[in-house]
């Protein structure tokens, strides 16, 4: 495994890390009159960043690197900021469909990394989560009343 795809592994390790810990802020805060619609769908994307989190480390354990195993340095390496803790709840929708975009934006780096490496497994994860996010970033934006961009 090359250096390149080693740190954007991490880098993905270390933002579904805070992406973990700001949804579940958010599924624990959030209130208002979607609070039923976004408390569900936040534990769903919670769960859904801790699979994507322990399928990507133990991708690069199984190519004989070290994931990032720290509070430090997830909040070093992420693409995503954690919750400032005082978002409404339409604010929370938005940082998270913004923050799926940073992602993808990552997850193409990795997907070239491994390309470059002719790691076909590692770039079919990594596409795999691009596909699942994409579609979530939609549903987001929909929820939002606004078009992808």
């Amino acid at each position: 495994m090359s250096k390149e795809l080693m740190e954007e592994l991490n880098v993905q390790v270390s933002t579904w890390s805070v992406m973990y810990a700001k949804l579940h802020n958010y599924h624990w805060y959030v209130k208002g009159k979607q609070f039923f619609t976004l408390h569900a769908k936040f534990e769903e994307l919670y769960n859904e960043a801790t699979a994507h989190m322990d399928e990507i480390a133990e991708r690069i354990l199984t190519l004989g690197g070290n994931p990032t195993a720290t509070l430090k340095e997830h909040l070093e390496q992420s693409v995503v900021k954690e919750a400032k803790g005082d978002e409404e709840a339409e604010e929370m929708v938005k940082a998270i469909a913004e923050d799926f975009g940073e992602i993808m934006k990552s997850l193409k780096k990795g997907m070239d990394a491994a390309s470059k490496d002719g790691d076909d497994m590692t770039e079919d994860i990594l596409n795999a989560t691009y596909q699942s996010i994409e579609k979530h970033q939609w549903m987001l934006n929909a929820f939002l009343g606004e078009d992808n961009k």
